[in-house]
């Protein structure tokens, strides 16, 4: 069942050798939307320094790790093989993960949400599924049509955003310049819009195993958070947080953001506390290492720091689904897990919440929030043909809203920086 999809195959390749799951990684490599990441911002700006990451070369290197993953739990949990897919399938959901990401990084994902907030909200997992399955070309009206585990791999949060959505009701600026972010961040799941194709997704899995994938933390102060995934997702889940937590931080040091007092300070010093972890045996090592004047020096502590989560990832069960995709998890050792959340914490506070990085994401907010009133002023004049005919058929089933923030999501950011000039 996990190779089913959605709709029928209509034009066969004769001769075919490839795999289901190699057939999926093709239709996502060869993609427009998974392109047009190689300008869409990372953690900084894209174009203001040719070295640091764009969400292109992030997917890349989290679908390297993923693929090491999988390799590694084969060697480590043997007597687990037949859970494990194919390499491919582990490279289309890490490859794909973030093309739902619309410009300028997470201000232009709370610009969306806001400017759809009466409309099913906008978030950039629940926008991968939708282009994964419906936007993408590849079929009329199908998206790509991959496979049900393709598609099940990922999705990060498999629920509702209606049934997670909390906003406990914050005050609509008077302008949106004035938007604060932290009242209008989305809730992370799978649009109300998409229910069917999210009730596909689980159609194969027994009442009792799709009420657990589904179900959720209830929060009072925040959004309510899905507590479980697929195993695929999972391995996926974990490579993009050891991007993360590395590969951006190699940007931060290499481009001067970080100093090594902060570092000593707020990592070096919280690792070597940690009990029975093998980076806290080396972190002195690697500190020196990570801040040499020589390339080739953090080149090789930022391996070792990516060989070290790696290899310290094992499987679980819940022992609570009757289907085994459902009931296992790949999970990293409590104390590499305590060593990469302080990674990740750094680059947090120290990257992402920099002011002049913050500055700029608030330009690119401001930019996709003009764009979208823009186009909803006068929709059949100002869109582009081919979404113009997308917009008046959807009016019949009131989901025209979406159809612009469907065009302006796919957007690079220095599209829509032009777009915006052009305009104003």
């Amino acid at each position: 069942m996990g190779a089913a999809r959605k709709a029928q195959e209509l034009h066969p390749r004769e001769n075919d050798p490839r795999s289901p799951w190699q057939r999926d990684r093709a239709r996502i490599l060869h993609s427009a939307a998974f392109r047009r990441l190689q300008n869409k911002t990372q953690v900084l700006g894209v174009g203001h320094n040719d070295f640091y990451r764009t969400r292109l070369t992030h997917s890349l290197e989290v679908s390297q790790i993923g693929t090491g993953i999988l390799g590694q739990l084969a060697q480590r949990q043997p007597e687990l093989e037949f859970l494990y897919p194919e390499p491919a399938l582990i490279e289309s959901a890490c490859l794909s993960h973030d093309i739902g990401h619309p410009p300028f990084g997470h201000g232009g994902e709370v610009a969306l949400n806001y400017m759809m907030r009466d409309h099913g909200g906008f978030e950039g997992n629940a926008q991968t599924f939708r282009i994964l399955t419906r936007l993408e070309p590849y079929t009329r009206t199908d998206g790509m049509n991959l496979c049900r585990r393709t598609l099940l791999s990922i999705m990060k949060y498999p629920a509702l955003i209606g049934q997670l959505s909390n906003y406990n009701s914050p005050q609509i600026p008077d302008n949106f310049r004035q938007l604060k972010v932290s009242d209008w961040t989305p809730a992370k799941g799978v649009y109300d819009d998409d229910m069917e194709l999210y009730n596909w997704c689980l159609d194969s899995f027994s009442d009792h195993d799709r009420t657990h994938i589904s179900s959720f933390i209830s929060r009072e102060k925040y959004h309510h958070k899905t507590k479980y995934k697929s195993f695929d997702c999972s391995i996926m889940e974990l490579a993009d947080d050891i991007a993360y937590g590395v590969h951006d931080l190699e940007d931060a040091i290499v481009l001067g953001l970080v100093s090594r007092h902060d570092w000593q300070e707020q990592v070096a010093s919280v690792i070597a506390d940690i009990k029975d972890c093998w980076l806290a045996n080396h972190i002195g090592e690697l500190s020196q290492q990570l801040f040499s004047q020589h390339h080739y020096d953090q080149k090789n502590a930022i391996g070792m720091l990516v060989n070290a989560f790696i290899t310290a990832i094992g499987v679980e069960r819940y022992h609570s689904c009757e289907d085994e995709l459902l009931d296992h998890y790949a999970q990293l050792d409590e104390p590499m897990q305590k060593a990469l959340d302080a990674l990740k914490r750094f680059v947090l506070n120290y990257v992402i919440h920099l002011p002049t990085t913050e500055i700029v994401r608030y330009k690119g907010q401001q930019i996709v929030m003009e764009l979208f009133q823009a186009f909803s002023s006068d929709p059949e004049r100002l869109l582009p043909i081919n979404t113009r005919k997308r917009f008046i058929d959807a009016q019949k089933t009131g989901g025209e809203q979406r159809v612009i923030a469907d065009y302006i999501a796919g957007m690079t950011d220095d599209y829509a920086q032009r777009l915006y000039q052009n305009m104003f």
